[in-house]
């Protein structure tokens, strides 16, 4: 069994694994290599998931943690938060809408999508590495 105490580690290297995905993926079908950008975002889709789960079952299990610092890097701590919070939960249908699009070969919608919901999730996960490390190693609790 994992200790609960190792849960938001395991997330912040799960995010950061997906948005390396993420930025391979785009390099990938940027050189038409279709192969490997779909291997790289359905690598990323699988993190992602694994992330949301292990998230989910930590908060489940352990509540809240309170940011402790405060003036400025408070509120940009916040502000971080709120916007990975909001795009965390828009992304996911677009990611599963972008797939499903991929999946089914239809690519012409597939891209109308991909150029939204790429960078969103790339913000998302790279935000959840900063909100990891502003919250457990910025100001870590006593």
């Amino acid at each position: 069994m994992i200790p609960l105490s190792y849960f938001p580690a395991i997330d912040a290297t799960l995010n950061a694994t997906s948005a390396m995905l993420l930025a391979a993926g785009f390099v990938c079908i940027r050189r038409k290599k279709v192969l490997a950008h779909k291997t790289c975002m359905l690598s990323a889709a699988a993190t992602s998931t694994v992330f949301l789960i292990c998230y989910l079952w930590y908060h489940a299990h352990h509540g809240v943690t309170r940011f402790r610092g405060s003036g400025a890097v408070r509120s940009l701590y916040f502000a971080l938060l709120g916007s990975h919070t909001v795009l965390a939960a828009v992304i996911v249908p677009l990611v599963a809408i972008t797939l499903l699009r991929a999946l089914r070969r239809n690519f012409r919608r597939h891209r109308e999508i991909a150029r939204w919901a790429l960078p969103l999730w790339f913000y998302v996960s790279v935000t959840g590495v900063l909100v990891y490390w502003m919250l457990y190693h910025l100001y870590p609790s006593a």
